[in-house]
């Protein structure tokens, strides 16, 4: 209803809407908070928009989905990095063609960011570009939306003591005055430290940490845990219990010695852990335990390992630890947006200690569930006449880890039929469980659990192989001819960024590709598959650098003109009805 009497309005003052766009009604300049900045440093940058009485723009946080609020995009530099971005709180102005008052800037408005600058840099004179989306409107009509671009002449200098502070007037504002950062997870967590503290932001990173667990990549890891702990025997909970402790600290260890050097490093958290090799000794690990779990062998640490470390009870701990090290890595696959948000706030801080805290608090969320299920797991034992039981519960875990064995093989060397995996292992386990396996034999109740288990696995395969066959959408492959014919003809563009190995593109694909509506919605645009697979060779960093990419996968909306849509760009894995709604918003009427 608001957008048609936007339109209706543009209509009864064409000459309003038509004389100028919104670029004319700010000018838009930058200023630095030195003349120069060394290798390693940091320098503040304000870009000021002088608005021009009496037009206002939409705010950062525009009040309603058909304004177009107020951003900045700066390009992506290697060497640079963009921390801290900030906008001016609105100011809440009534309007006769809104129904309630709305966020907006008048005057003068003024947007911050630090310019992290690289130690590897060289000294010289350099320019950052980028671009201002504003639109500009009165009291009776919103004009076009206009994109401003810009030009940041920064100077490296050898070192710091040439460097002369400057616009002290401008910097001085940031303090007395309410910023907000912008529409990002990387954004609500620094302002979470600032509003809420530390102990709030750490106990909120925590929870991401713990939801994490709700991602396919971390299923083996109950498995494994409980192959571990159930054949323990403890007569105390609280000798089970220090030994998860041991165990969760070695899971800890391995997401916070990935996430500080990733985020160090610029690199994205895991990457080399999504490579086919690793990805397929992953799978011969998982095989290897889930042939013990059929009782083919015992896992045992070698005599030698005992007997240099001086005794069962610490080899036990050791290996515990070592195994929540490798355990940890089964997860690596499965990059969420919160992670990729939580490895941009480190690496813009810049602070060592900080990573360590805010990954380990990610790392003990993730670890949780293993902490009560590695304590209560080596009472299972205990259970009054549990023996046959615990061989069909054992049996289970041993479908479950060859499952995941051939998945992640499949990953590694035939990524394309890895989403058959699933359900076959579903039907065939299935059979086995509840028909084949000898272990309910005379005992009815146990055997109707296997009857009932069997029946549902096959069940949810037949039905996830169906799925698999539903039509989908029919991506293009990539490639800049492509992109520049679909900016000429006027063509809108949808990118999906994706990976063989990357789980969640998998999700995307069975789940929300192949939704009716989904397929209906994009018919008319550009659909093109970006491949990062090889996602450190040359091509695929560039187009990383090119289009800013941290993860996969990530839906880019690109509009008739060529430019990306602010504030819609989709990471990891989303349902089709939220993936309409971006898209909506994106490139809709």
């Amino acid at each position: 209803m608001l957008r048609s009497l936007i339109l209706l309005l543009t209509v009864a003052f064409p000459l309003a809407a038509q004389s100028l766009g919104s670029a004319d009604k700010v000018h838009v300049t930058t200023a630095l908070s030195a003349d120069a900045v060394a290798p390693g440093g940091t320098v503040r940058l304000a870009v000021i928009l002088d608005i021009i009485d009496p037009w206002h723009i939409n705010a950062h946080k525009p009040t309603y989905d058909y304004l177009i609020g107020t951003t900045l995009e700066l390009e992506s530099r290697e060497g640079i990095i963009v921390a801290d971005l900030r906008f001016p709180k609105g100011k809440s102005m009534k309007f006769g063609f809104a129904e309630k008052p709305i966020d907006v800037y008048e005057h003068r408005a003024i947007i911050f960011a630090d310019l992290k600058v690289s130690g590897r840099l060289t000294s010289g004179v350099d320019t950052l570009r980028g671009l201002v989306t504003v639109q500009a409107c009165n009291n009776e009509v919103c004009l076009a939306p206009s994109r401003v671009s810009i030009a940041v002449p920064l100077t490296v200098s050898e070192g710091p003591a040439t460097a002369m502070d400057l616009n002290a007037d401008i910097f001085g504002q940031l303090s007395s005055r309410e910023y907000e950062r912008p529409n990002t997870a990387q954004g609500e967590l620094a302002g979470m430290f600032e509003t809420e503290g530390s102990l709030f932001a750490f106990f909120a990173i925590f929870l991401i940490g713990l939801a994490l667990n709700l991602t396919p990549c971390v299923y083996p890891m109950l498995s494994v845990t409980v192959s571990l702990f159930g054949s323990q025997s403890h007569k105390d909970v609280r000798g089970a219990f220090f030994r998860a402790v041991v165990y969760v600290l070695g899971i800890a260890t391995m997401y916070t010695g990935l996430g500080v050097s990733a985020a160090l490093s610029g690199g994205l958290f895991g990457s080399w852990l999504q490579s086919p090799w690793v990805l397929g000794s992953i799978g011969a690990l998982l095989f290897g335990l889930a042939l013990s779990s059929f009782g083919l062998y015992q896992i045992q640490v070698p005599y030698w390992v005992t007997s240099r470390l001086g005794g069962q009870t610490g080899t036990g701990l050791i290996g515990l630890y070592l195994s929540g090290l490798v355990v940890g890595v089964f997860a690596a696959p499965c990059i969420g947006p919160p992670v990729i948000a939580l490895l941009t706030l480190v690496g813009a801080k810049g602070d060592p200690v900080f990573g360590f805290q805010a990954f380990f608090s990610l790392s003990l969320g993730l670890g949780f569930p293993y902490l009560l299920l590695g304590t209560f797991s080596g009472l299972i034992t205990k259970i009054p006449k549990s023996g046959v039981w615990m061989v069909w519960v054992e049996r289970v875990f041993g479908v479950v880890l060859t499952g995941a064995a051939f998945f992640y093989i499949a990953l590694a060397f035939a990524p394309k039929y890895s989403v058959y995996v699933v359900p076959l292992v579903l039907v065939l386990g299935g059979l086995y469980l509840g028909f084949l396996d000898p272990s309910g034999r005379g005992k009815k109740a146990l055997q109707r659990v296997q009857w009932a288990v069997g029946i549902a696995s096959i069940v949810v395969g037949a039905l996830m192989a169906r799925t698999i066959s539903k039509p989908a959408i029919v991506w293009e492959p990539f490639s800049q001819e492509r992109l520049v014919e679909a900016r000429e003809n006027g063509l809108p563009v949808v990118m999906d960024f994706s990976a063989d190995w990357c789980i969640p593109c998998k999700e995307l694909d069975l789940n929300t590709f192949t939704d009716a509506e989904v397929i209906k919605a994009t018919r008319d645009v550009a659909r093109l598959k970006v491949d990062l697979t090889q996602f450190d060779s040359p091509e695929s960093e560039a187009l990383r650098r090119e289009f800013n990419i941290s993860g996969v996968p990530t839906i880019v909306f690109l509009g008739p003109d060529g430019t990306e849509t602010p504030n819609t760009r989709i990471l990891g894995f989303v349902p089709p009805r939220e993936f309409l709604a971006t898209f909506q918003r994106a490139l809709g009427p």
